[in-house]
């Protein structure tokens, strides 16, 4: 189904009955990744998953957004569905919205409890040689910049783009190109000790985007938090081994 969030067409599910449980997903995801877990919750609450902007059946932003423009959005999707007092479950980039969203002062979403699944929000400590390429990259792309070079060499600033870029990068528009440049740079580590919710942590221990190690920090910083680690999952440990993960959830919800 859809509705019309501050000027956006929004693809979103709505299901069951009872406290309300949000879903929101990762980068270059949508809300179909979530079945599994819809279909466990949805007889004992109400779930609703948007596709949020960008991503799935909705409708992108006309301009680079950053993640409190996400996190407005969420405001707002919560309104116009008359979500109050959300149980909020989020993967990847949807934890990084999450983290902003119940630290944020006087937002009018009050959530109840945290589930968060391979969540992003904690920068990555770069390398010496990281460092390096990157200053070697942003002074080719300056030189390939300057009109003669684009003159003898029009393709080359992109071809360098290109071998630079994470396949999330180069699988989206130019405006979630930005978007994701201005998300992954916001370091949220000084917010975790400020979330008040009780808090679930959920980590494939093979997680090679958001790593165990984020996990471990988060549990560290978030007051009221669990780690439960999945053996053998990757990023998407909901879908690595779905069993493991519903029993988890079942736990942490009491269903």
């Amino acid at each position: 189904m859809f509705t019309e969030i501050d000027g956006l067409n929004i693809n979103y599910i709505d299901r069951g009955e009872g406290d309300c449980v949000l879903l929101l997903h990762g980068w270059g995801s949508n809300i179909t990744l979530f079945n599994g877990i819809v279909e466990q919750l949805c007889p004992h609450f109400r779930v609703i998953a948007p596709d949020m902007p960008g991503f799935g059946d909705s409708d992108e932003p006309a301009d680079a957004w950053r993640v409190d423009d996400y996190v407005d959005f969420t405001e707002s999707f919560c309104d116009k569905l008359h979500i109050k007092n959300p149980i909020i479950l989020g993967h990847s980039f949807g934890g990084r919205v999450i983290i902003k969203l119940v630290t944020r002062e006087n937002s009018p979403v009050k959530a109840d409890k945290l589930i968060l699944t391979d969540s992003a929000g904690i920068m990555p400590k770069r390398s010496a040689k990281s460092k390096l390429s990157t200053k070697m990259y942003k002074a080719g792309r300056t030189i390939m910049s300057t009109a003669p070079m684009k003159a003898l060499f029009p393709d080359a600033v992109e071809n360098m783009r290109n071998k630079r870029g994470s396949a999330d990068y180069l699988a989206a528009s130019p405006i979630m190109r930005q978007t994701l440049v201005n998300t992954v740079n916001e370091d949220l580590t000084d917010l975790l000790p400020k979330i008040k919710q009780s808090t679930l942590l959920i980590w494939g221990d093979r997680d090679d985007a958001t790593p165990l190690s984020d996990g471990q920090t988060m549990e560290k910083l978030i007051p009221d938090s669990g780690l439960a680690v999945i053996n053998g999952a990757g990023h998407y440990s909901f879908i690595d081994n779905p069993y493991t993960f519903s029993r988890i959830l079942a736990s942490f919800l009491n269903i």
